[in-house]
């Protein structure tokens, strides 16, 4: 209450102190701009009241959005009130009409926590877990076993997040690993692989937007993503980083002190409030079930199948194959055939599927009654409820930062002062603040390439070594600042995946992001920029990692082998 009351304080305080000066169409200046996002972020940082933190957020930026243009203080509060509830609405319905994307994405969360829940009562994921079971053995073997379920759901990071997390977590609660560890296994292995893999959604659009003729790049867009791809230290950085962190089970920060936790047999703190809901966490196998690893395997594959199959059923994919028939069978064919395509969509028409299967394979296979299928759905339902909140206030802090040019702001701030020779790494900064000040890795994107490869291309004189470094730096920060962002939608997916405390995942992954972001920096970018070959940086950054937890795991063993002082 007393840090609410300070923060209510605060903002009126900024709103009034900007009342007469402010205006949304003029230039883009003033530390305002970025007051919402910071406001959100800091308020869930200090309270861990995520609802509370993201609505202050919102509410602020109403506050600000509505200052300048309107006489008296009742009227200022009373249209930021109304500019606030603008924002949430947008989510839902633009000025164009319904955000169908954004309700897809709810759709699509939606059906597959209902699709969860029926496996669960079906029996499907305690299948799953006792066929993991052969590999996953221990604790080490667990860790690792989610690491590389994780690389392989590489198509897509929504997808990967939410089939990942809530089958490997029945695996981890038994070997005692913190729900806080899962949640970083997922996203760690989310967006980094979906943002190198040759074939992605995430492919698709960063090569949608380096297609943009208008950038003068003079060559395909897939073709400069290829160019870029041994700059993305980040993406690199983090999938080893995550691996050593697996393989060697030591930690450091506030993830040591989770995982100390969970080995004494709380996996979750006892304040965490998880993001899913209390039946959903409790929910287990019918007692009538037949346990079958298929009830949820077929589900999964036919989600999967429907997803990828629809690429090449779009009118996309349909041009991409009458104009070459083997377009299957080539990268550069997929990435074609995604471009440009809703993957939102294609997620909801998959979920929609994966559900009917779910339902067929819990009566057929499972053979629960009814009744007991009708509940789990309506349990999926409700279990929904809590994260499409979430999403929604944190879509809506996006639309304020919109309204008030945030990321213009920022990029304007840090671009435009940046010297050659440090040019890349302080273009993964910029991206990975906007992207952290936003919650979102294609608005950051949108926001920078058009923005900063026409500077890099005036440094290079045309299309050189800078402006691939810099291409590589958009993309790797921006994926660096939605991971350590508490209002990015992947990572409140990535905690209700694992049913984690969504603060408590930030703060944990926090530090983690942080390392491997000063590596990408000091053996990547900045090196890479004075002609250093950038797989050595790559080479060096994988090897740090491994020495660092090597060294960590090593002091652990000399603490634990010392005599206790009596």
């Amino acid at each position: 209450m007393v840090v609410g009351g300070v923060a209510a304080v605060l903002l009126i305080a900024a709103g009034w102190g900007i009342w007469t000066s402010f205006d949304p169409e003029g230039p883009v200046h003033g530390w305002y701009r970025v007051a919402p996002p910071l406001v959100a972020i800091i308020a869930a940082l200090i309270t861990g009241r995520l609802y509370f933190s993201l609505i202050a957020g919102v509410v602020s930026g109403g506050l600000i959005s509505a200052a300048g243009a309107y006489e008296g203080l009742i009227s200022w509060a009373q249209t930021s009130a109304v500019r606030s509830g603008e924002f949430v609405a947008k989510t839902v319905y633009g000025d164009k009409g319904f955000e169908l994307g954004n309700l897809k994405t709810l759709l699509f969360i939606t059906l597959l926590m209902m699709i969860i829940n029926v496996m669960i009562v079906g029996g499907g994921l305690q299948g799953i877990a006792g066929w993991l079971l052969k590999w996953a053995k221990s604790a080490r073997s667990t860790r690792m076993v989610a690491m590389i379920s994780g690389l392989v759901i590489f198509i897509d990071d929504y997808a990967n997040t939410l089939i990942v997390g809530p089958t490997m977590r029945p695996l981890t609660d038994r070997q005692n690993i913190s729900r806080e560890k899962l949640a970083f296994i997922v996203d760690a292995t989310a967006a980094p692989i979906a943002g190198i893999a040759l074939v992605s959604t995430w492919v698709g659009f960063e090569v949608g937007q380096l297609s943009d003729p208008e950038l003068g790049l003079g060559m395909d867009g897939y073709a400069v993503l290829l160019n870029s791809l041994g700059f993305r230290f980040y993406c690199f950085g983090m999938i080893a980083f995550v691996f050593w962190n697996s393989w060697t089970g030591a930690d450091f920060g506030p993830m040591a002190a989770a995982e100390r936790r969970a080995q004494n047999g709380k996996v979750i703190a006892d304040d965490a409030v998880p993001m899913a809901s209390n039946s959903m966490n409790a929910a287990k196998p019918h007692s009538h079930a037949r346990v079958s690893a298929s009830v949820a395997i077929v589900p999964m594959a036919v989600l999967l199948s429907v997803f990828l199959g629809q690429f090449w059923l779009s009118s996309q994919g349909r041009t991409v194959l009458g104009a070459d028939p083997l377009a299957m069978i080539k990268l550069s064919g997929w990435t074609a055939a995604m471009d440009g395509v809703s993957s939102t969509t294609l997620l909801a028409w998959s979920a929609g599927s994966g559900l009917a299967a779910a339902i067929l394979m819990a009566l057929a296979v499972s053979q629960i009654p009814v009744q007991a299928m009708v509940r789990a759905i309506g349990v999926g339902f409700r279990s929904a409820l809590m994260p499409v909140t979430v999403l929604i206030l944190a879509w809506s802090l996006k639309e304020a930062c919109g309204n008030l040019r945030t990321g213009d702001f920022l990029a304007g701030v840090l671009v435009e002062s940046m010297p050659p020779l440090w040019f890349p790494a302080l273009v993964f900064v910029t991206a990975a603040g906007i992207s952290f000040a936003t919650g979102t890795s294609y608005g950051t994107m949108t926001i920078l390439i058009p923005t900063v490869i026409p500077v890099a291309m005036g440094i290079d004189g045309g299309y050189g070594l800078i402006t691939i470094i810099s291409i590589g730096a958009i993309l790797d920060g921006s994926i660096f600042g939605d991971h350590c962002s508490p209002i990015s939608d992947t990572t409140i997916m990535s905690s209700i995946a694992s049913s984690c405390d969504h603060v408590h995942h930030v703060r944990t992954q926090l530090p983690y992001s942080i390392v491997v972001a000063l590596m990408a920096l000091g053996l990547g970018y900045i090196p890479a920029a004075m002609g250093v070959s950038p797989w050595i940086g790559i080479v060096s950054a994988v090897v740090l990692s491994g020495l660092l937890f090597g060294c960590l795991r090593m002091f652990r063993r000399s603490r634990a082998s010392q005599p206790q002082q009596v």
